[in-house]
């Protein structure tokens, strides 16, 4: 597997492909199975519902969209890597954690619905043969292949994982 190339996806998620190290997208997805489930269970109950700044979402929302994020993002993977040939929707992240309810959870039941959803899609992306991984369909109204999409679920996680250590945590 290679990083993405330029035409593999918008311009709009270099921010996100930046930031995932080497070409091993999986290996990168395995080893944020453990330290984000482990960094999101260090994190103190009594801060869940922190939020830096006015309109800023909490800890617990920032968990929750990335575990969404996941989820739509695996689900457009799976779409295209069978040959999806209808374009598939975006999501308005704020409205997804307006209806998501994190606040009313635990920090640690977040982490384990993090984990859980995390080895299910490794699972599912382990799958993907070579054609697979290449194949290209269109989300929110742009071309992407399934080798770009892994590595924008790797590195929004790391996108958000930063920010919560950077602004919320600190």
């Amino acid at each position: 597997m290679n990083r993405p190339k330029p035409g593999d996806y918008t311009p709009y998620y270099d921010n996100y492909i930046s930031k995932v190290e080497g070409n091993n997208v999986l290996k990168v997805l395995e080893e944020q199975l453990n330290n984000t489930f482990k960094f999101f269970n260090s994190i103190p109950e009594s801060k869940g519902s922190f939020s830096y700044a006015e309109g800023k979402w909490t800890i617990k929302e920032v968990i929750g969209h990335i575990i969404d994020t996941e989820r739509v993002f695996a689900y457009r993977a799976l779409c295209i890597a069978r040959g999806e040939k209808k374009h598939l929707p975006g999501f308005e992240q704020d409205d997804y954690i307006k209806e998501g309810g994190f606040n009313e959870r635990k920090i640690s039941d977040l982490a384990e619905e993090f984990r859980k959803v995390r080895e299910a899609n490794l699972a599912l992306f382990k799958s993907f043969d070579e054609t697979a991984i290449n194949r290209r369909g269109v989300a929110s109204e742009k071309e992407i292949t399934v080798n770009a999409i892994l590595f924008i679920i790797a590195g929004h996680e790391n996108h958000h994982a930063g920010i919560l250590k950077s602004r919320y945590l600190i």
